[in-house]
């Protein structure tokens, strides 16, 4: 009996020290990858200074694609064109802030609040239906990064984030944005997104045109002015019912549009039944922003007018 005691004390201490020597180890092995993570972080680390006044660079998913064409001869060849942010009309980035990110002028790259928001729809829905990635993090994704989702690359995603909210500013990031999203399969940019689906300059495009747009960015390749999804379809007039509510610094162009298409917005301006791929984020109202101007007031209602639905305007398909 003593001898069985004695022999469990002894197998307990022994597990314990296994146990012991296998956190040290793992620990180990854990700070020397953080080691040579950070060290290929320096030695891959952009160059700020040249991206925060040069010109816009083609962007790792651009480069990716290119190398794909050689197993998929049927894919259209890059389409990419960049402009400054001057040549896209108001309305475009405008649409593009209330969709995807419509606290960008408040946060500092990331935004706490919609990721709470995100995650209370996901676990209410029981899958993964919204992301709350912020258009500076999309905008260091489609630079610098992969399009896999390993962890690794989010915790890149995370640090370049905090480091081009340092060395940039919100209306660079944005000019980088609008230039490298992708808008279809091989179509990157306002630019050659507008001259792809109607054969316009971007700042030709009208704010329903916008709305398109920026409607196909969760999923450019399935969802676009061509292929003209329900999903899409419903998105897009969403995106221009928020724009016509919430012009901010678009108003000039957004309410230059005939007096009799206006129609005021839904009461909500959204619809939380609405399914969404996976990272793609629906509509929500904005806070105001540093660049916003007070809205005009909109037109009265008048029976004869159409509702919004009826507002989105079709693309002419190429």
């Amino acid at each position: 009996m003593f001898w069985k005691r004695r022999r469990g004390k002894r197998g307990m201490k022994g597990l314990l020290h296994r146990s012991a020597r296998v956190l040290r180890w793992s620990f180990r092995i854990l700070l020397l990858l953080l080691v040579v993570d950070l060290f290929y972080l320096a030695v891959t680390w952009p160059d700020w200074k040249k991206l925060a006044a040069g010109p816009v660079p083609k962007s790792a998913f651009m480069l990716e694609y290119e190398k794909q064409l050689a197993e998929h001869k049927d894919w259209p060849r890059v389409r990419w064109q960049p402009v400054p942010l001057s040549a896209i009309p108001k309305h475009m980035t405008r649409s593009v802030i209330l969709a995807e990110d419509s606290r960008f002028y408040q946060h500092s790259g990331f935004d706490l609040i919609a990721f709470r928001e995100a995650m209370d729809y996901n676990l209410a829905q029981g899958r993964l239906v919204l992301g709350a990635s912020t258009i500076s993090q999309q905008t260091v994704k489609n630079l610098f990064l992969s399009s896999s989702r390993n962890p690794l690359r989010k915790w890149h995603e995370l640090i370049l984030t905090w480091a081009m909210e340092q060395n940039l500013s919100k209306r660079r990031i944005l000019e980088l944005y609008l230039n490298v999203a992708q808008f279809g399969r091989g179509i990157y940019g306002v630019q050659a997104a507008a001259q792809a689906y109607w054969g316009l300059a971007a700042d030709q495009l009208s704010p329903a045109q916008a709305a398109e747009l920026t409607a196909s960015l969760p999923s450019p390749v399935k969802n676009n002015p061509i292929s003209r999804t329900r999903y899409f379809d419903k998105r897009a007039r969403k995106i221009l019912a928020l724009l016509e509510r919430y012009p901010g610094d678009a108003a000039d162009t957004v309410y230059v549009r005939t007096p009799e298409l206006f129609a005021p917005p839904p009461e909500n301006g959204s619809d939380a039944n609405e399914p969404a791929p996976d990272s793609a984020s629906e509509p929500a109202p904005p806070a105001p922003d540093q660049e916003a101007s007070p809205p005009p007031p909109p037109p009265e209602e008048s029976s004869d007018k159409p509702p919004v639905e009826d507002l989105s305007i079709p693309a002419n398909r190429p």
